[in-house]
């Protein structure tokens, strides 16, 4: 025998729960919708130290991994550091077709710059050389690369 609620007097019948869920057409335990966030994988970093010919050695298959990205936007480096010469990306074979160089007149330049290639969406991912990102600059990026959905990588190289 089922149980079949009776109308109280001018009230709909009340439905249980899982049929009030069919009958909206909800799932049960959904997440609740909630304003966007910029997530945290959004921002990578990663620190080297040693020679210039090492640290060489070591970013040489990162970014030919990068610049030959299933994803044909650009990758592109903000302001990278002198011993990643024009002719060091051209031997490194590097895809040069898919990487975008970019200069910032003044250090405070570079955040900015960054974050306007991030938020742009032309690019899947943006390096910076960010000796140290507080927590402000971190947000900053984080903020702009899921705008434009990309990645943003900051590469700190030291002795």
């Amino acid at each position: 025998m089922q149980y079949q609620p009776q109308p109280t007097a001018g009230k709909p019948p009340q439905l249980s729960l899982f049929e009030g869920l069919i009958a909206h057409r909800l799932a049960p335990f959904a997440d609740v919708a909630r304003a966007p966030q910029p997530a945290d994988d959004c921002l990578s970093e990663m620190a080297l130290s040693g020679s210039g010919d090492h640290c060489r050695q070591l970013l040489a298959p990162i970014l030919r991994e990068f610049s030959e990205a299933a994803d044909t936007r650009w990758l592109t480096l903000i302001a990278p550091p002198a011993m990643l010469s024009q002719s060091w990306l051209r031997e490194t074979g590097l895809n040069r077709d898919r990487i975008l160089l970019l200069q910032a007149r003044e250090i405070q330049g570079v955040l900015e710059l960054a974050c306007k290639a991030l938020m742009s969406g032309c690019s899947h991912t943006v390096i910076t050389w960010f000796p140290r990102l507080d927590k402000a600059s971190r947000l900053k990026l984080r903020v702009a690369a899921a705008q434009g959905n990309a990645q943003s990588l900051n590469i700190r190289l030291g002795n």
